[in-house]
């Protein structure tokens, strides 16, 4: 699986956990929900290191968990 696309999967598995919808993530972040549904369907560039530590503080997990699965 691309590296985007496990990345989409896990910020969506992560969402998921936390109860949020991409609505309320979105919100947390200070982003449009649709910034969220393109992060998640890999739909956009690998975001980047501070994006993701950006979307780990918001979701309340590790960044590692964000990244879990890619080698």
């Amino acid at each position: 699986m691309e590296v985007k696309k496990r990345v989409g999967r896990n910020i969506a598995l992560a969402r998921r956990g936390a109860g949020l919808s991409q609505a309320q993530l979105a919100l947390r972040l200070g982003a449009a929900s649709q910034e969220i549904s393109r992060l998640e369907c890999g739909r956009r560039s690998c975001p980047g290191l501070m994006t993701l530590l950006r979307v780990a503080r918001g979701l309340e997990v590790p960044l590692t968990d964000l990244l879990h699965g890619i080698e």
